[in-house]
């Protein structure tokens, strides 16, 4: 875990050399400045040699400074190193979760991904911030000042080499209780991030069916659990403090004492017990500091681990069998004992050998029920998952053949789920051609039937869409994703469902288009209507993860029941309304 980690600090080696070095330079000049005052005490103030306090309050004056400086080097060097450290790891985080496959994302959860990216990351660069100042000031103080208190009077350090023990068994005994608990922090805070994520996404369903009470219930629930973890947590922190205070003025009273009686016998100088008061608070100061670092890092550790977790990740779908050469030549489309389960575990398979041939070209219509498998079928061909059997061919090729990158250029797929990003309608096309001209645009946007609305917007191409698409409807929201789709000139087109939100008199205007301006492209339709897909040239009924029919609108009418059924009642239902 730390040398994976550690590869991220690598860039920025330098700064921590130097924030570690001056932060020991800093340590140095501190631990000088008690000498320089006994010396004040026992030389100066007792031959009352007013030039000789004055060079040495000088001195002093000097020594601060310098020891100021060498700390605002040090906080500047730690800042830089962190932030640097921060912002690598978030980067490699980020473009490691790009190659996940939606079965690595749903492991983790989107809201625990968030967490991992934010909340770990932050509290890796703070440890990495306050350890470079501590992890070396605090040592380097610890052992200096003990040293120089024993050279000052052995006997008299006897007092606070006692009381180390007792901080190092205590802190001990904190370190091990607040590990676990830190852990079930962050897994909390995943937990309420997953709430506030899914409120917000959904408010519009919240609102509508008055779900705002059931909701902050739950929040409620999920911030309270928060809560209660945080304060086991940071309890540990709390307490930590006043014991290791009533430890250190334990011992800064028993020093007193004893130091007072040897002043007072004449066996210590005055101005060597003030020096050794001095000493004793920087060795005591410094324990309480590692403990505190130490807390800090029992939290990292916790975060780190998440961190590494999704690090060490291994997409479930990759190109390692791909050849670099291999291009998408035509959109024909082959499964071959394709069967598919989205958990190895599950006993259930979604898909169960599956076979089918669609030819280059062609217009296929996919009816079935819910949980028939029809989206999980289209899914296989742009490889969104991976069939545990069987292969998946396009462009009479398996799809493992071909890199995710050429293969999902050459499939356009508009989800059940219509997704349109933050900015313009313009910025939102240009994800299916970056290059494309204003005459392609239109062009894409006419024959998707976008162009009836967005001629009525006062910006046109140029509207804002605002945060998911909210400036438009339902409807505009699924034929602009379809112009998106239309403008990558796809060899395979695939529509889940994408024009439920359209009249028919809309949803065949796009058919027609598709016809005109897409001839040799492959076009999959999965509908809920009869009507969007009475005119393919091959229709597939899927039942219980099989293809349970496949033929023309006029074959299936005669050989299969399921579709005549769906047909008849949808006629029904059409001379009921009219």
């Amino acid at each position: 875990m730390l040398k994976k980690l550690g590869s991220y600090v690598r860039p920025y080696s330098k700064w921590v050399v130097l924030g570690m070095a001056c932060s020991t330079a800093e340590a140095i000049f501190e631990l000088l400045i008690p000498l320089v005052m006994a010396d004040i005490v026992n030389i100066g103030i007792a031959t009352a040699d007013q030039n000789y306090i004055l060079r040495k309050g000088v001195l002093m004056a000097c020594m601060a400074v310098v020891s100021l400086c060498f700390g605002l080097g040090s906080a500047a060097f730690s800042s830089v190193a962190g932030q640097g450290f921060g912002a690598e790891l978030r980067k490699a985080e980020y473009e490691h979760i790009q190659d996940f496959a939606f079965s690595n994302i749903e492991k983790f959860s989107t809201a625990s991904l968030v967490t991992r990216l934010t909340n770990d990351v932050n509290n890796m660069q703070m440890t990495l911030m306050m350890g470079m100042r501590l992890l070396v000031r605090a040592p380097v103080m610890l052992v200096a000042a003990l040293v120089l208190s024993i050279r000052l009077s052995r006997q008299l350090s006897n007092v606070f080499l006692a009381a180390i023990p007792l901080l190092l068994a205590f802190i001990i005994l904190i370190l091990t209780k607040a590990g676990p608990l830190f852990r079930s922090l962050q897994e909390r805070t995943d937990a309420l991030n997953l709430v506030v994520q899914e409120n917000l996404t959904g408010i519009r369903v919240v609102k509508s069916f008055v779900r705002e009470e059931h909701e902050e219930e739950k929040f409620a629930k999920r911030n309270n659990a928060l809560k209660d973890s945080s304060m086991r947590a940071f309890g540990m922190v709390v307490i930590n403090m006043p014991v290791m205070m009533l430890i250190i003025y334990s011992t800064i009273i028993a020093v007193m004492w004893f130091g007072g009686k040897m002043v007072y016998a004449g066996t210590l100088p005055v101005g060597d017990l003030t020096a050794f008061f001095t000493y004793i608070t920087q060795i005591l100061m410094s324990l309480m500091m590692v403990s505190m670092m130490f807390m800090m890092m029992t939290r990292s550790i916790a975060c780190a681990r998440r961190i590494v977790e999704v690090l060490d990740e291994k997409p479930a779908i990759t190109n390692d069998a791909a050849k670099a050469d291999a291009a998408v030549e035509d959109g024909g489309i082959d499964f071959d004992h394709v069967s598919f389960k989205y958990n190895d575990q599950s006993p259930e398979w979604i898909l169960k050998d599956v076979n089918l041939h669609i030819p280059s070209g062609a217009t296929v219509g996919i009816l079935g029920g819910t949980g028939s498998g029809k989206t999980t079928l289209v899914s296989l061909i742009p490889r969104l998952y991976e069939a545990q059997e069987g292969t998946v061919s396009v462009g009479g090729r398996p799809v493992a053949d071909y890199t995710m990158e050429h293969l999902r250029e050459s499939v356009s797929v508009v989800l059940q789920k219509n997704t349109l990003f933050s900015g313009t309608i313009r910025e939102n096309l240009l994800w299916g051609d970056p290059n494309a001209t204003e005459e392609q645009l239109w062009k894409a946007c006419r024959a998707a039937c976008a162009d009836e609305f967005l001629e009525r917007m006062p910006d046109g191409l140029d509207t804002d869409l605002g945060q998911g698409g909210v400036n438009v409807s339902g409807g505009q929201k699924q034929r602009l994703c379809i112009a998106r789709a239309i403008l990558k000139k796809p060899k395979v087109l695939i529509l889940d469902d994408s024009t439920s939100a359209v009249d028919t008199a809309t949803d065949a205007k796009i058919r027609q288009a598709f016809r005109q301006d897409l001839p040799g492209t492959t076009k999959l339709i999965i509908a809920q209507r009869v009507t969007s897909v009475m005119d393919a040239d091959l229709i597939l009924v899927m039942d219980n993860g099989t293809v349970a029919a496949q033929g023309t609108h006029d074959e299936l009418i005669k050989t299969c029941d399921i579709y005549r059924e769906v047909y008849e009642s949808q006629q029904e239902g059409v001379s009921i309304g009219g």
